[in-house]
Order: structure tokens, then sequence, then C-alpha cells
């Protein structure tokens, strides 16, 4: 009956010793199914990090090139003082920002500016259109002003922006019906390569334009030239902004994948300290128990 129970006690004992093995194994599974998983993240985030930073140093080359257009047409209607016209209330909103994310907050921004100064005015809120430039400003805007969206223009983000496709979107705004006193474009201004700020531009009607106090600066500018340039300016001015916000998107995603990388990596080195110490504990236990057993059989 000794023997019994003692045989007894041996195969508990073993089941015990297989089961805290396997408890430990089970952990280190985990632990290495966790950090190749990491490493592998990491690795996405510095490729994307490579690619943001070929396509920033484009995009900061192309902006040059077009901040002449942006600073020429702000400039004309700052000297010849244009103002909005007071009878005539109704407002446009261009939101400028793109289809793509992890870029940081760069267009929670815009978006940001444009629904604080709507809830702000009830009343410009009733009289304004808004005109998403890129899905990432629709799906935050259109929970709040679905009723106030003019439309939206997708399949932004993936190529560089063209002169092309401003002037498509300033036919859209004219094609569309809508008048309005004024407006303004709310985008990223690019600063340097880790700050942007949220800026705007102003829009205005032809019939802003004719009762501008200075207009007469100007000299043989009838209907028609004054129309030709307000489409060529309206087109100008989104070219402008959309470069400005693809400089912005580009040197954002850069610093947001550069953090994600040091992130990665920190996560890293806790994980594979982690991994070795429980390792470290599993063969000490394991070495334990064998030298209990073999004690206990002298």
């Amino acid at each position: 009956m000794f023997c019994n129970r003692m045989s007894s006690i041996i195969r508990l004992a073993a089941k015990q010793q297989q089961e805290q093995q396997q408890r430990g194994m089970a952990t280190l599974k985990a632990i290495s199914m966790r950090l190749k998983s990491v490493k592998n993240i990491q690795k996405i985030t510095q490729s994307m990090k490579m690619v943001s930073a070929a396509k920033y140093n484009r995009a900061e080359r192309d902006l040059k090139q077009a901040r002449p257009l942006g600073f020429g047409t702000k400039i004309f209607y700052e000297q010849a003082e244009i103002a909005a016209p007071s009878e005539e209330p109704k407002k446009l909103v261009v939101a400028i920002t793109s289809d793509r994310g992890l870029c940081g907050a760069i267009h929670t921004g815009v978006s940001r500016n444009i629904r604080e100064a709507l809830l702000a005015d009830p009343t410009e809120r009733e009289n304004t259109k808004i005109i998403c430039v890129g899905e990432k400003s629709r799906a935050i805007l259109s929970r709040l002003f679905a009723k106030n969206m003019l439309f939206v223009v997708s399949e932004v983000g993936r190529k560089p922006p063209t002169f092309n496709d401003a002037a498509k979107v300033a036919i859209e705004i004219m094609n569309s019906g809508y008048t309005f006193g004024s407006g303004r474009i709310v985008y990223n201004r690019f600063k340097s390569v880790v700050s942007y700020n949220v800026d705007q531009l102003p829009l205005f009607d032809k019939n802003a334009v004719l009762s501008a106090p200075k207009l007469s600066v100007y000299d043989s500018l009838d209907d028609d030239v004054i129309q030709n340039y307000l489409e060529f300016s309206l087109a100008s001015l989104l070219f402008y902004s959309m470069k400005e916000g693809a400089c912005s998107e580009q040197s954002s995603r850069m610093t947001a994948m550069d953090n994600a990388s040091k992130n990665a990596g920190e996560m890293i080195d806790k994980l594979t300290l982690t991994f070795n110490r429980t390792r470290q504990a599993v063969i000490t236990r394991e070495l334990i128990e064998i030298i209990s057993g073999a004690a206990a059989l002298e």
C-alpha cells in the first residue's frame, strides 16, 4: 500500500511538472509571437518613413513653384480691398485634406477649425456650404454637418496634386449652382519638417470684386476679364493650398512613422528582456525539480 501511495505521489508530481513546463512554454511562445509581430511592424514603419521622406523632398520642391500663384492672388485681394458683400450672407468653406491617414492629427486640425467656427455661430452654420477635398475631412465633418455638404472630392493624396486637379475642383464649384458672397479655403500651411499651421485663404465672387473700392488701380478690367481672372484665381488658390497640404502631410507622416519605429524599438527591447527572464525562470525551475527529484531518490 505504501508503494502504491508513493507511485501516486510520483505520478502527481510528474503531472504537475509537465503542466508547469507546458505553462512556461505557452508563455514563452506567446511572448515570442508578440516579439515577432512588433519586429514586423517596425520594418513596415521604417519602410513607410523612407517612402514619406522621398515624397516629402519632391513635395517641398513642388511647393516652392506653387507658392507664387497663391501669394499673387492673395495680394490682389488685399490691395484691391475686396470685402464680402453684406447683402449676400451665403458662404463657402473648402476643407483641403486627403484620403490617406497614418500622418498624425494633420487632417483633424483642418476639420476642427471648420467645426468650431460653425458651431460658434448658428446663423453662419445655416448659410454655409462645405466642400471636402479628401475623405478624411468628410468622415469628420459629415457627422455634424451632413446637410451643409455641397460635394466631396475623393481619390486625393495617392499622387502629388497637379494644377489640372485643382482646375477640376474649381470647375465643379462654378458648375454647382451655389452662389456665395465670400468663402475660405482651410488648409495646412507648411512651416518646417516638424511644424505646420492651419491657415485659410479668402474666396470672393464676382460682385464682391466689382464693388471693391480700389479696383480702379488695375486698368482695363471689364466683366469678362474679371470673370476669367476669378476662375483662374480660384484654381490657383486651390492648387497652392493642395500643395501646402501635401507637403505638410508627407512631413507629418514621416515624423509619425519615425516615432512609431522608435516606440516599436522600445517595445522590442522590453519584450526581449521579458522573454529572456521568463526562459531563465523556466530553466531554473526545471533544474530545481530535477535536483530535488534526484535528491529524493538517494
